[in-house]
């Protein structure tokens, strides 16, 4: 059991540490997708992820910018603010599974657009969708900083219990030598006790033995007396 545990702990240990063992990169690019049945230009980034997580986030992201409406062919961003400036026309995002990846798009339809806010904002756009991507990254690295930490702590409290337990079981064992030593003594003693009783005892017998000779020798002379004294006529 002590070396599965000592197993569990390297192993998630090593996917710790495989999971930190690389830096992503984000990298945007211009990107057509289609958003209510229309082919519009904007930028998107691939990020490594889950997509679930991917759009979670994004659509997180696209709510500290504006009012986030989200329908089946996508999301509407009413009201955008925009690099400090705000804007009555929407910005619109998807998300896009990719195998095991997933990927996250935003423009407008640029019809719908004055010009100059056109220009201004196709301009910021690419690094908005630079900072979600810097932003989704950091988020998931905390998630594994935080899980790191947990498990640290697990390991930490672990390792005070084991703490704890090994001075609880030296204290035992010193309790145990000292408990010995006196049982050692006592049986010493015990020892030598068993002994004279019975060199005692062996006298006793001696001595029971002694006296039970005298006292018939005695009841001899005394019958021999009283022999001599029946005949005294």
């Amino acid at each position: 059991m002590p070396c599965l545990k000592k197993f569990s702990v390297l192993a998630v240990l090593v996917i710790l540490i495989t999971g930190n063992s690389f830096a992503q990169t984000v990298k945007v690019k211009k990107e057509t997708a289609r958003v209510k049945g229309e082919n519009m230009e904007g930028y998107e980034v691939t990020l490594d992820g889950p997509y679930e997580s991917i759009q979670e986030a994004f659509t997180k992201f696209l709510k500290t910018i504006g009012k986030v409406k989200q329908g089946d062919d996508g999301i509407v961003v009413n009201e955008p603010s925009v690099n400090g400036l705000a804007y009555k026309q929407p910005l619109l995002a998807v998300t896009k599974q990719k195998d095991k990846t997933g990927a996250a798009w935003i423009g407008f339809k640029s019809s719908d657009w004055p010009k100059e806010d056109a220009e201004k904002v196709s301009k910021e756009l690419e690094k908005i969708l630079k900072d979600f991507g810097v932003k989704f990254y950091r988020d998931q690295i905390q998630l594994q900083v935080d899980e790191s930490t947990r498990a640290s702590l697990a390991v930490d409290k672990q390792k005070q219990k084991l703490t704890n337990e090994n001075k609880a079981l030296n204290t035992k064992l010193e309790d145990n030598k000292r408990e010995k030593l006196q049982l050692d003594k006592s049986l010493e003693a015990n020892k030598l006790e068993n002994e004279t009783l019975l060199k005692k005892l062996e006298k006793n017998k001696h001595d029971q033995d002694s006296v039970s000779l005298a006292g018939d020798q005695i009841k001899k002379i005394v019958e021999s007396h009283k022999e001599r004294q029946r005949k005294v006529n």
